[in-house]
């Protein structure tokens, strides 16, 4: 989180605690209902804070869609670098990641939280292109990193890639969270990550 709204001005423990709030609220709202659905006054209640208080931090709608952006990849990064995850550098460790999100609700329910904003604002919003690709990004060399150090050790053979597939993680978890979230039910994610594991788990060294 920055600890700055504008260049020059540093925001205190304060101030820092009101952005937050407001960023979490915005957050929640866009999520269910969509960032052109969701307008200041709604942000301003379920944030409590006042109008001055909003546009103090975020001063025009699309700063606030990049806070919320920016804080969605935050949340999306640190749920992939959960102890039990390690360093996404096994396959015991890519198949926990899949079951996690698999038994999530919140699959069902509305989709991938970033991935469902990514989704709205990079058609009707291009000027949030880059906050969209700097986020699926930094999600991608998560996965890069950990499929590279599997590759170093010898548990997958040369001829893997672990740019293209990180890519396919990445999209199957996107494509299966889209299926999940219209049609209710897990098995489209369950497919789609368990077929991804399974092109990873082909490219395994044999011992």
């Amino acid at each position: 989180m920055t600890t700055s709204d504008a260049p020059g001005r540093k925001l205190t423990a304060k101030g820092l605690a009101t952005r937050e709030r407001i960023v979490r609220a915005a957050a929640q709202l866009i999520y269910e209902h969509g960032a052109q659905n969701t307008n200041n006054d709604q942000i301003r209640q379920a944030a409590g804070v006042s109008g001055s208080q909003l546009t103090r931090h975020f001063p025009t709608k699309e700063s606030l869609v990049r806070a919320v952006l920016a804080w969605q990849a935050d949340s999306i990064v640190a749920r992939h670098q959960a102890p039990e995850l390690g360093e996404l550098d096994s396959l015991a460790a890519l198949r926990w990641w899949a079951d996690s999100y698999i038994a999530s609700q919140d699959m069902l329910r509305g989709g991938c939280t970033f991935g469902s904003l990514a989704a709205e604002v990079v058609k009707t919003e291009p000027i949030h292109r880059d906050a969209v690709a700097v986020g699926f990004e930094r999600w991608h060399e998560l996965f890069k990193r950990g499929l590279s150090k599997m590759r170093e050790r010898g548990e997958l053979r040369p001829e893997a890639d672990p740019a293209a597939l990180a890519h396919l993680l990445t999209a199957a978890f996107q494509g299966g969270a889209l299926l999940d979230q219209a049609s209710g039910d897990s098995t489209p994610l369950h497919d789609a990550l368990y077929g991804a594991l399974a092109y990873v788990e082909s490219f395994a060294a044999e011992r």
